[in-house]
């Protein structure tokens, strides 16, 4: 079977799961099926087969399941959003839509993505610029102590570092592909440790700062574990030198330890994250009221879930039994109506994402399609581990959205842009010389 035609084929799961999500919502709602169902399942499908012909058109030897893996996730994404908020289901959709315009768009506009290269600067401008822009007095807002995004009166909430994080990537894709011959050829040896030259590691370096900046500015852990992971997976890839890694590892550790020891609002982060069943902390404003509730509600899932619709999200007197469930805590409404097998489905799901784009990376014929390959792939991955690894303690809790599943524009957005500049490395990598 041809490429394209396994990409039709595998659209046929997102479809179902759109129908049989939906069913399943009729069903716990009012006990009686609806051919709604049916119909948000054609319109789903009808979306998907839209793209895929346009990918047939545009990139005709491009990777078959990246998409559709998008449109699993996607379609899971907005049948759980539909169970918690209806409203901000429908939201949901009409930013999906969205997305594959901007998919396609960023597909036409970026056919040959190399020439980005020659704007690796201006791209890092406008990067940095929109990584503070939450920031700034009178647009910037915060949640959960968090600075995360910009509010436009009347209008609509926008989350700048979604797309700030795919234009650092392309400035280090590019950097890292004129210099990574010097950092290795100009590296010293000095006590059995293998130290970059500083003279073409300051990038690195103010990458390094970056990260530890937004987490100072911005109180937003996430981000910065993401930018500084993504930077040490182009680092290696483009060098082969695990000592850079390390050196990198270590300078993080310090940084992160310093700045947990010493800045109020990081340190509060911290300690919600190791005591979230200190009753003080527990009723303190901005507390560990969501993390431990969250870890109740994986509890309670076990190993099959209470079933679909089942999670309890609100206490009997009102008010929220879990915050903001449809975007941070989406993992544990997972885990608590499907289990551990449902939330180990959706996680298994994300790993051949990332496995087919680490498979574009392996494939790209030149040094600057290998880094941005990786660098996003690595993006994307640490991602899902930052959240996933917030909601179950394994480190602080973040505002990050889960990947395509989680409520949010400007999330789905950007993914999807991140989709189609991975697609065209792999059109590019798969095509016959």
């Amino acid at each position: 079977m041809r490429e394209r035609n396994r990409e039709l084929l595998a659209l046929i799961p997102a479809s179902l799961l759109v129908t049989a999500g939906f069913a399943g919502v009729f069903i716990q709602r009012s006990n009686a099926l609806s051919n709604v169902s049916l119909t948000y399942g054609a319109i789903f499908l009808g979306l998907c087969v839209a793209g895929h012909v346009f990918i047939r058109a545009t990139l005709p030897h491009a990777d078959p399941y990246l998409f559709p893996l998008a449109a699993v996730l996607a379609s899971f994404g907005i049948v759980m959003i539909y169970r918690i908020d209806s409203t901000q289901a429908r939201l949901q959709a009409q930013w999906f839509v969205l997305g594959l315009i901007l998919f396609a768009a960023t597909i036409v506009i970026f056919r040959d993505y190399r020439k980005l290269e020659r704007y690796r600067y201006l791209i890092m401008a406008v990067s940095l610029v929109l990584l503070v822009l939450p920031r700034l007095p009178g647009i910037g807002y915060s949640a959960n102590g968090a600075y995360l995004g910009v509010r436009i009166p009347g209008l609509f909430v926008f989350q700048p570092p979604e797309f700030a994080k795919i234009g650092l990537v392309v400035f280090l894709a590019s950097y890292l592909r004129d210099t990574r011959q010097v950092l290795v050829m100009g590296a010293r040896r000095i006590a059995g440790i293998t130290l970059p030259p500083l003279k073409y590691f300051g990038p690195v370096l103010l990458i390094w700062g970056l990260a530890m900046g937004i987490l100072v500015v911005l109180s937003d852990i996430g981000s910065s574990v993401m930018f500084y992971g993504a930077l040490l997976a182009m680092l290696y890839v483009a060098t082969n030198r695990v000592s850079f890694v390390v050196i990198g590892l270590i300078a993080a550790a310090i940084g992160f330890w310093y700045l947990g020891t010493h800045i109020t609002h990081v340190h509060a982060r911290i300690e919600t994250w190791l005591h979230p069943f200190n009753a003080t902390l527990y009723h303190a404003p901005l507390g560990s009221y969501q993390i431990a509730n969250s870890v109740f509600a994986q509890a309670a899932g076990g190993m099959f879930g209470q079933g679909f619709g089942q999670a309890v999200l609100t206490i009997p007197g009102g008010g929220p039994l879990l915050p903001a469930p449809q975007t941070d805590m989406i993992y544990a409404v997972i885990t608590d109506e499907l289990g551990l097998f449902g939330a180990a489905a959706v996680l298994l799901t994300y790993l051949l994402f990332i496995w087919r784009g680490f498979k574009v990376a392996m494939l790209a014929r030149d040094s600057f399609s290998t880094l941005l390959a990786t660098g996003l792939t690595a993006m994307f991955a640490l991602q899902v581990f930052v959240i996933v690894g917030g909601v179950t303690r394994v480190i602080p809790l973040t505002g990050v959205t889960l990947p395509f599943i989680s409520y949010g524009g400007s999330s789905i957005l950007a993914n999807f842009v991140l989709l189609a500049l991975i697609l065209l490395v792999s059109d590019r990598a798969r095509r016959p010389a």
